[in-house]
């Protein structure tokens, strides 16, 4: 009779589970026929779902997935919050600069410089008005320290590979030592080069060639 009594507690307890994923999964579907959301509140209902599959898997019963729900709701309200602030002062930090794109992915923020507004063709030594502009993006960076950043250096496909991808390491190298000269720390920056193997555009015109001439920015809360 105990065994009985325990089990029907465990299918309750699986059938709770089922009822609040339900919920939760209306909650995401609905979300999207409703008004746009900020990406706080988003963030909120993702993390809602992915805390309510940790408390269940941590715990293994409803209270621990009610308990992870929670505090998955309120990470994910807080890094959604913490990355629109950031977003918003980078935008302003970088509205006035020529050939910079600013883009947000879910709490993942990129910001892409165009290289031939940064370097001179062949060089990877900043121009003097692009040290500036770096630096006003790094000041925001250091003001959010809670997030990692990777540096990511582009060539087109002009020169050899071997050229193109020790000129897109050191192009990121460069941005990095400005970072690093305004205040991140070292710590929070990975610099790397794809050389010419990430195209954006076609090679095959002056423009494209402009496009794939970058450096990339990603910038993730930890």
């Amino acid at each position: 009779m105990k065994v009985i009594i325990m089990e029907n507690n465990n299918l309750k307890g699986k059938m709770t589970m089922k009822k609040l994923f339900v919920l939760i999964s209306i909650a995401l579907l609905l979300s999207a026929c409703a008004e746009p959301m900020t990406k706080a509140q988003k963030g909120a209902l993702i993390g809602a779902a992915s805390g309510a599959l940790v408390g269940q898997a941590a715990r293994g019963d409803t209270k621990g997935t009610l308990v992870g729900a929670t505090l998955g709701a309120a990470t994910g309200a807080g890094i959604g919050h913490y990355m629109d602030v950031q977003e918003q002062k980078m935008r302003n930090a970088l509205a006035s600069v020529e050939g910079v794109n600013i883009v947000r992915d879910g709490n993942v923020l990129f910001v892409t410089f165009r290289s031939d507004n940064q370097f001179n063709v062949g060089s990877f030594t900043l121009l003097g008005s692009s040290q500036s502009d770096v630096a006003r993006m790094s000041a925001v960076l250091a003001e959010f320290e809670k997030t990692r950043i990777v540096v990511s250096g582009h060539t087109d496909s002009t020169g050899s590979e071997s050229l193109n991808q020790t000129l897109s390491e050191r192009r990121a190298g460069a941005v990095r030592n400005i970072m690093l000269a305004n205040g991140v720390a070292a710590s929070r920056i990975t610099a790397v080069g794809f050389g010419e193997s990430q195209p954006i555009a076609s090679n095959d015109t002056n423009y494209g060639r402009q496009l794939n001439r970058r450096v990339e920015i990603k910038i993730t809360p930890k």
